[in-house]
């Protein structure tokens, strides 16, 4: 069983961002326009008037600030509220793979790659453009890849989850490296008029060079010391947009065609799924909280991971121990720990150990123990 390794990862954000002040505007527009329209409704007590967001309410529930989007005007835009992307024909590289292709890039070099070096792609991630053909080929395609690829979606655990198939492929000798590129537009899926969730994601992609340790040509790799997989099946983190949606048209425009949970009870349970996955993982592995430097976790809400910090290292970790990046990118489902491991590791030393730890929809949750080598 070969020894396996994170080589390098590559970043890309859109050039917008919105800040949550502009969000708020941009909402509290609507609900005007709402309640002004139902406002009769409203007065004889039929229907509640829509309430209204701010920037303070928006750190305080997440710790939110800003968030980099694909397209900025027509999600700010109170008649629209949801990003404006045009179609592309069939023979142009799609809005995702042009996501993919642009974290993929400076990962393979970060990893000192070439393309010809990488034996498959997989795009992992909560969304897909469209069903087939599968993301992964077009993005092999577009960097000049031979090998395979094929796409993989398990919510905001789909990094984790791929970067640990990638890991046994490589161990059981059926490839010498591999990459995983996370493109999300979770935007695309967001309800930009709930008050609850509007604020709560990003776009971005990322992309991890995964190989084996004696192929890799770079220093500061981080050795995969252990993985471990969990998923728990739950209604109240949901999307059920789909092709069947066709198939019954009458209820195509229902709320739940895109992201929407029952936040609560998504907090208490994930809190607790989490927090005794990576305590278990450690301890199968013969370490402590007294073993790690760093945790990079999901990036959903400041606070849960305040709790999730305080499970695992049985106190409140520092911000230098646990880092936070969703202040300035939001939640951007799968690519939210690695942009968190992407920033934060540089600093850490041969032999230093920490937890790279994704979870979300479904519930699912991945766990990765890395190890610094020199």
């Amino acid at each position: 069983m070969r020894t396996v390794v994170i080589s390098g990862t590559g970043l890309h954000t859109p050039p917008d961002s919105i800040s949550n002040e502009e969000l708020v505007t941009s909402f509290n527009a609507y609900v005007d326009a709402h309640n002004r329209e139902h406002e009769e409704a409203i007065s004889r007590g039929d229907r509640a008037p829509l309430e209204y967001s701010s920037a303070e309410f928006i750190e305080g529930v997440s710790g939110i600030q800003s968030r980099f989007v694909i397209e900025k005007n027509g999600i700010l835009d109170p008649e629209r509220m949801a990003p404006d992307i045009p179609e592309r024909p069939d023979d142009a590289l799609s809005v995702q793979a042009e996501l993919a292709v642009a974290s993929a890039r400076p990962a393979l070099e970060a990893a000192g790659k070439s393309p010809a070096e990488i034996d498959a792609v997989l795009v992992a991630c909560s969304s897909l453009q469209r069903p087939y053909p599968a993301m992964a080929a077009e993005v092999q395609s577009a960097l000049g890849m031979e090998g395979f690829g094929f796409d993989m979606n398990v919510a905001c655990s789909s990094a984790t989850f791929a970067i640990k198939t990638a890991a046994d492929m490589i161990s059981s000798g059926n490839a010498n490296a591999v990459i995983v590129v996370s493109p999300e537009i979770c935007t695309g899926h967001l309800n930009l008029r709930d008050r609850d969730s509007h604020f709560i994601f990003g776009d971005a992609s990322t992309s991890v060079v995964v190989e084996a340790q004696d192929t890799c040509r770079v220093p500061g790799a981080f050795r995969i010391v252990g993985t471990k997989l969990a998923t728990q099946y739950s209604n109240n983190l949901r999307n059920n947009f789909g092709f069947l949606n066709r198939c019954a048209p009458e209820t195509l425009d229902e709320a739940d065609r895109l992201f929407h949970q029952r936040g609560h009870v998504v907090f208490k349970e994930v809190v607790t799924l989490v927090s005794r996955l990576i305590v278990a993982h450690l301890d199968e592995l013969g370490y402590g909280s007294a073993d790690l430097k760093r945790t990079w976790l999901h990036q959903a809400n400041r606070n849960m991971n305040d709790l999730i910090g305080r499970n695992v290292w049985g106190r409140r970790p520092t911000r230098e121990e646990s880092p936070l990046i969703l202040d300035r990118y939001a939640n951007t489902s799968s690519c939210a720990s690695i942009i968190a491991f992407h920033e934060f590791n540089e600093d850490l030393s041969p032999g230093d150990l920490g937890v790279l730890c994704s979870f979300g929809g479904g519930y699912s949750v991945g766990s990765i123990v890395l190890q610094k080598v020199s």
